[in-house]
């Protein structure tokens, strides 16, 4: 009973599902696509397709992305039969460029949107001519102007600045580039961040600027629109301050124009003129006078150097002691240091006369009293007359010593006279050496003296 029941219920779902007589089923027009129906349509309308969130394209080869997600399928699927789509870009694209940079689009171009810089300026960065700066914000079609069929429009394109910028560089009249024969090369003076910040490298050149020369603007010393061979000389600039200064008359005492010798490029003043490497270097006082102290007569050139060029007026005035008068030589140096006249640190040493002992402490008015300087004696007695004459033990005079200190005294002091009894013909000896000058010349007389025994032991003979 079982399997009659069964059997109606096939023959019933047979007759059922059998189409209608003369009805034909509908081809599909996407060719073997492999999908339900309900993934792109719906039971309420074939038309207009709507696609299923559970869709999945990337599952046919090509992941829809950024504006291919909301593009009409009828812009790439132009036919129905999706098959055979081709999944190139130039496919759909047509290809700007012309062939010219290959048919990978995506090589520049993104899925988000044909004018993505992004992947345009990363691209660039591997060309020789990386985007920073203002040209990563510039049109592409600034640089790469369009071209007629068949000619280059990106590969090989130039990367010197005048390519884009000739107009610029003919134009530009502060200063003027063309006449000032300034180079071609944009990137000496200006930056691709700004065109009016134009910094040229003047430390490049033959006349790197330091000082005050990096304060000032180009046409102060490129007045005349002339760059190119522009003079390096001081005075191509200042030749007005050189005819102007008046303290000292540069021209007048007739200065070199090179401002260097005495100027730096910091300031006009202070002007440190290096007088050292001249015939006459400054040492001790000199160092802190002024220009005028010796120069008042505004001589420079040739100017004397000796002494007595700017000190005559010292010498004549001196009088402890009077220098004329004492006919000292007009060498100042002779006595005297650059660090001050006093003290004057006369070298006897270097005369006939070198000084030792007390003369070592004596000032020069001991000796000089007598205001005589040259030709002065230099015997003892010249000045220890009266020491000579007032001894009286012994009684120099009534003894008829010698005038020459020196046989008995040392200049280091008078006392003692160590008198060298050995130099005579009755050298000393035994108990001898230990007497006194009285024990034997009680009596005054030294020259001339016996010798014989006698003469001072009869009272010990009688």
């Amino acid at each position: 009973m079982r399997r009659l029941i069964l059997l109606s219920l096939c023959a019933v779902l047979a007759v059922v599902t059998r189409p209608a007589a003369g009805q034909q089923r509908t081809r599909n027009p996407h060719g073997k696509l492999s999908l339900e129906c309900a993934a792109c349509h719906r039971s309420d309308g074939w038309t207009p397709a709507r696609i299923s969130g559970a869709f999945d394209h990337g599952k046919l080869g090509f992941p829809l992305a950024a504006a291919h997600a909301t593009a009409s399928c009828r812009s790439c699927h132009k036919a129905l039969d999706f098959k055979g789509t081709a999944k190139t870009c130039a496919a759909c694209h047509t290809d700007a460029h012309r062939g010219e940079l290959g048919v990978d689009c995506a090589h520049c171009h993104t899925a988000r949107s044909f004018t993505d810089r992004a992947m345009m300026v990363r691209a660039h960065q591997l060309y020789p001519f990386p985007l920073e700066g203002a040209h990563l914000a510039a049109n592409c079609t600034a640089c790469h102007t369009p071209t007629a069929q068949g000619q280059l429009q990106f590969v090989a394109l130039a990367t010197t600045c005048v390519t884009c910028h000739e107009a610029d560089y003919a134009s530009a009249k502060n200063p003027d580039h063309a006449a000032g024969g300034f180079p071609r090369e944009c990137r000496q003076c200006h930056t691709v961040t700004l065109w009016s910040r134009a910094r040229f490298n003047h430390d490049a050149s033959s006349f790197p600027l330091t000082g005050a020369h990096r304060t000032v603007a180009c046409a102060q010393c490129h007045s005349n629109n002339k760059f190119t061979g522009t003079s390096a000389r001081c005075a191509s600039c200042h030749q007005t301050d050189f005819n102007g200064a008046k303290t000292p008359d540069h021209k007048q005492a007739q200065f070199s124009a090179d401002c260097a010798t005495c100027h730096t490029t910091t300031a006009w003043q202070p002007a440190p003129y290096d007088h050292n490497a001249t015939q006459f270097p400054l040492t001790g006082a000199h160092k802190t006078a002024v220009c005028s102290d010796c120069h008042a007569d505004g001589v420079y050139k040739g100017k004397a150097t000796t002494c007595v060029s700017c000190h005559q007026v010292d010498y004549n005035g001196a009088k402890t002691p009077d220098h004329k008068q004492a006919q000292f030589a007009t060498t100042c140096t002779t006595c005297h240091t650059t660090t001050a006249w006093q003290p004057a640190p006369y070298d006897h040493n270097a005369t006939q006369f070198p000084l030792t002992g007390a003369h070592k402490t004596a000032v020069c008015s001991d000796c000089h009293a007598d205001g005589i300087y040259k030709g002065k004696p230099t015997t003892c007695v010249s000045c220890h007359q009266p020491d000579f004459n007032r001894a009286q033990t012994p009684n120099h005079t009534q003894a008829q010593f010698p005038t020459t200190c020196a046989t008995c005294h040392t200049t280091t002091a008078w006392q003692p006279a160590p008198y060298d009894h050995n130099a005579t013909q009755f050298p000393l000896t035994g108990a001898h050496k230990t007497a006194v000058c009285s024990d034997c010349h009680a009596d005054g007389i030294y020259k001339g003296k016996p010798t014989t025994c006698v003469s001072c032991h009869q009272p010990d003979f009688n």
